[in-house]
């Protein structure tokens, strides 16, 4: 098992864009054998064969991750509008296929199921109460299957999340932590606000990214240790407020993503 300090190294299964035996061959080229599962395939017509590839590889899967079809990712404005849970026109199919996804990820031996879950706006008071009674709805439901739901950050300020948590204040709902995402939706400094968020944080994901220079505009999303998440204090910031989870390589962008995946593992190897 690959390991930066004492966390054990994951990487998230979509971002090589191959299908799991591909996965697993790159995955036990570079010895790592904690997965962030994409959930989304499993749901599909054919998500039997999906889940026995899974199976075959012998992973831990330390979370599963389920998104949405109708989500679109090309510009902040169109993900504010497609994001998660919030469009009306997909809700409860989307929450039914939660549920699903919850229940798979138990089978496969995992505690975790996360998910970015929409734009939060406290703004805005009817939309506020859409998202905490859904929030609450998919808690419940991951709940039942002894499941602890990831919360993806980044899309909204550090102190509207630390808001949300606390009113809502379910046993069941944590964070899947992501430097990256701040830089990348232009909010907080990642290592500023870490430590009021540390509380709830059970699972990071281990993303770089440059931070834009046009409003409006996401960042750039670069390779491990080449943004500015700062990636050495970040790791001891972690280390220093006594976080035991998994540390999950994301990379969603470049060409070139096994050979940058693999020197983020080196990279996080390093650590000591």
């Amino acid at each position: 098992m690959a390991k930066c300090g004492n966390w054990p190294i994951g990487v998230c299964s979509w971002s090589f864009q191959r299908e799991i035996d591909e996965v697993g061959s790159v995955l036990a080229a570079i010895g790592v054998d904690h997965v962030h599962l994409a959930l989304g395939p499993a749901l599909e017509p054919d998500g039997e064969a999906y889940l026995e590839a899974v199976r075959r590889q012998g992973w831990t899967i330390c979370s599963g991750m389920m998104g949405f079809a109708y989500e679109d990712y090309s510009s902040l404005k169109s993900i504010q509008v497609t994001g998660g849970i919030m469009p009306d026109e997909h809700w409860p199919a989307s929450g039914e296929a939660f549920a699903r996804a919850a229940k798979l990820t138990a089978e496969l031996g995992s505690k975790y199921i996360s998910l970015h879950a929409g734009f939060l706006d406290h703004n805005d008071v009817a939309a506020t109460k859409k998202f905490y009674d859904r929030i609450r709805y998919l808690a419940d439901r991951t709940a039942e299957y002894g499941l602890d739901l990831l919360l993806e950050t980044g899309q909204e300020s550090a102190a509207d999340l630390r808001k949300f948590l606390e009113t809502l204040n379910h046993p069941h709902v944590f964070l899947n932590f992501d430097p990256a995402n701040m830089i990348l939706y232009n909010m907080d400094n990642p290592l500023e606000i870490y430590k009021d968020l540390a509380p709830w944080v059970r699972q990071i994901h281990i993303k770089d990214a440059v931070r834009t220079e046009t409003p409006g505009e996401w960042g750039a999303e670069v390779p491990w240790g080449d943004g500015e998440v700062n990636s050495f204090a970040f790791l001891n910031l972690l280390r220093d407020t006594g976080f035991d989870g998994a540390v999950v390589i994301e990379r969603e962008a470049g060409d070139q993503r096994a050979r940058d995946i693999a020197q983020a593992v080196r990279r996080l190897k390093a650590y000591v």
